[in-house]
C-alpha cells in the first residue's frame, strides 16, 4: 500500500506547458505515473506531450476524471491556481512552487477549510510512491518499494536518506515532502497517521528542521497513542543562531522556541530515536529492524 497516492491516481498539471512543466511532467509520464492532462489558459483543445490541454480545472477534472492536481507554476499565480484546483474539488493538490507570499497562503488555507482537498506543499519537493506515482520533482533513480515511510521538510535530506536507504536495501513506502515555509498543508502528523495505519510502512523517518512547531506537533501525537513502528527522526539546525532565518522561510528560531535541541528532545521523550545526523538515520532504521 501507500498513503495519498498510487497506482491508481490521475494527475493532471496546473503549468504544464512552461519549462519546469514540461520538464517535470515529460518525467513523470517516462517513470510511470498516470498523468492525463495540463492546464493553462488559452490552451485548451491543445496537445502538449501527447497529453490533452484544458482552459480550466473545472473541464479537466470533467473531461479525465483527474483526482490529483501537480502545481508548478510562477510564485506570483500559485495561490490562485491551488485555490481553483480545491474549488474543482480535486483531491489533493501538490504544490512545488517556492517564495509563495504568506498572505496569499492565508487565502489557500480559508479555502482549503471544510474543502475535500488536501494540500502538500507548497515549497515541496512533492509525493512519491515508489513503482506507482510520483508527483513533484524529486529525483526517482535511488527509490525502489519498501517499508520505510518519509515525511520532510527538506528536499535534499530527503534525497539524501532515500539513496541511504537504496544502498542500504530499505525501499520506501510513501516520501512526503511536506514543505519548508511556515504555512503550508499536510503536517507531519498528517502523514503519521496514515503511515500509521498503512500495514506496508513498517517503520518511518521525519526530517524536520528548526522554526514552527511542526516536529512538536508530531511529538504530542506520538505520545497520545501506539503507534506501533519504529520513528526515527532527523532535526537540522542544532548550530543556527537564534533569530537568523536559514533557508526555507520557515526556519527561524526565535524567543528560545523551535530550536533543533528542543524539538529533538520532544521527540525523544515521545519514543522516537533521534539520529544526530543524515549518517546515522539509515543506521538506526537497520538497528530496529534486527532488533525486531
Amino acid at each position: 500500500m501507500s498513503i495519498f497516492v498510487n497506482s491508481d491516481t490521475r494527475v493532471i498539471v496546473q503549468g504544464m506547458t512552461g519549462r519546469a512543466g514540461t520538464f517535470y511532467t515529460d518525467q513523470a509520464v517516462r517513470y510511470g505515473s498516470n498523468y492525463v492532462g495540463g492546464v493553462r489558459p488559452g490552451k485548451g483543445g491543445r496537445k502538449h506531450l501527447d497529453l490533452p490541454m484544458f482552459d480550466t480545472v473545472k473541464d479537466a477534472v470533467a473531461e479525465t476524471q483527474a483526482n490529483a492536481s501537480l502545481v508548478i507554476v510562477p510564485a506570483p499565480f500559485a495561490a490562485k491556481a491551488m485555490i481553483e484546483a480545491i474549488e474543482a474539488e480535486v483531491e489533493l493538490v501538490v504544490c512545488v512552487t517556492e517564495r509563495v507570499p504568506q498572505h496569499d497562503m492565508s487565502r489557500v488555507k480559508a479555502a482549503l477549510r471544510e474543502s475535500k482537498s488536501l494540500l502538500i506543499g507548497p515549497n515541496s519537493q512533492g509525493i512519491l510512491t515508489p513503482g506507482q506515482c510520483k508527483i513533484g520533482v524529486m529525483p526517482t533513480v535511488d527509490a525502489r518499494p519498501g517499508g520505510i515511510g518519509i515525511a520532510s521538510r527538506s528536499a535534499s535530506l530527503t534525497s539524501e536518506i532515500l539513496a541511504q536507504c537504496g544502498q542500504a536495501g530499505l525501499g520506501t513506502s510513501t516520501t512526503v515532502g511536506i514543505g519548508g515555509d511556515t504555512l503550508h498543508g499536510v503536517d507531519f502528523v498528517d502523514c503519521l497517521m496514515r503511515f500509521k495505519d498503512d500495514p506496508d510502512t513498517r517503520a518511518v523517518v521525519l526530517i524536520g528542521e528548526i522554526g514552527g512547531s511542526a516536529e512538536e506537533d508530531a511529538a504530542d501525537y506520538l505520545a497520545s497513542v501506539d503507534f506501533g513502528k519504529p520513528v526515527v527522526s532527523l532535526i537540522v539546525g542544532r548550530h543556527a543562531p537564534q533569530g537568523r532565518r536559514m533557508g526555507h522561510a520557515g526556519t527561524v528560531s526565535a524567543f528560545g522556541l523551535g530550536s533543533a535541541a528542543e524539538k529533538a528532545d520532544r521527540l525523544r521523550r515521545a519514543g522516537a530515536l533521534i539520529a544526530g545526523n543524515a549518517d546515522e538515520v539509515v543506521a538506526a532504521l537497520v538497528g530496529q529492524r534486527k532488533a525486531a
